[in-house]
């Protein structure tokens, strides 16, 4: 099962938390903790990412099948929030088991194919960092920088380094290989009838109103908000609006 962290008192109602593409569940400790007053927070590592095991595929019907076996196991149904690739995780375990969740937050993710090539690029920027000449997270930045100029990325992406053993925290080999099921959408026959949210960054360009028709008719319930100021990385950007979006979504009627 995949590795988790959990936030709070476990008699609260349990809120699933699912990372995106090269994070992992500690990231998202300052939201975690403050939902953990209303929610029973579990944040959990993706398989390939973090403390989980790494796993020869990595489709999103193996994600939405490593999420169902959690929220299972927490004896479900849970609320279900989930950024990026952890969005379309978290909206295809809703689609494959509706009954085990709730409430449902896609944070800056619509159900479908995308085309960022750059994805790539960040991985082979991973692999070219020489590790055996790195002492502390400063270091590998700057290697990354040679490749990845946004330093913002360049901090996110040494946090999944396991500096001690001087290794990544991402299977870096089956990452690259599986990107075209990363980047796209299985599709579902499925329907989530559930209250949905689909709260993006208003400067990102990955959730658009061309896209709505297609949500909506697998999110039925589905409702939109904007964070002003963020891009694709809003928890991050703006994690203080982006809890209190999250706090009025959870406890809302209905």
């Amino acid at each position: 099962m995949l590795n988790t962290i959990r936030h709070g008192d476990a008699s609260l109602p349990p809120l699933v938390i699912v990372h995106g593409l090269y994070g992992q569940a500690k990231n998202w400790t300052r939201i975690a903790r403050a939902l953990s007053g209303i929610r029973h927070v579990v944040a959990v590592d993706q398989r390939n990412h973090g403390a989980s095991d790494w796993r020869e595929s990595h489709g999103y019907e193996d994600m939405a099948a490593d999420l169902i076996e959690v929220i299972e196991d927490l004896g479900g149904p849970v609320d279900l929030v989930g950024h990026s690739m952890g969005g379309k995780a978290s909206m295809l375990a809703a689609l494959t088991r509706p009954d085990l969740v709730r409430r449902l937050v896609s944070a800056d993710m619509a159900p479908v194919s995308y085309d960022h090539d750059h994805q790539s690029g960040y991985i082979r920027a991973m692999q070219a960092v020489d590790l055996e000449q790195v002492s502390k997270r400063s270091e590998a930045a700057a290697q990354l920088a040679e490749h990845v100029s946004d330093p913002t990325l360049q901090g996110f992406f040494t946090q999944s380094l396991d500096m001690k053993e001087k290794r990544w925290l991402l299977n870096l080999e089956v990452l690259g290989r599986e990107m075209p099921k990363i980047l796209g959408w299985p599709g579902s026959e499925g329907v989530f009838e559930g209250p949905t949210l689909f709260l993006s960054g208003a400067e990102s360009d990955y959730v658009t109103p061309e896209m709505r028709p297609a949500i909506r008719a697998l999110f039925p319930r589905a409702r939109f908000a904007k964070i002003r100021g963020a891009g694709h990385w809003l928890h991050a950007e703006k994690p203080d609006d982006f809890i209190a979006a999250l706090e009025a979504f959870l406890t809302a009627e209905g």
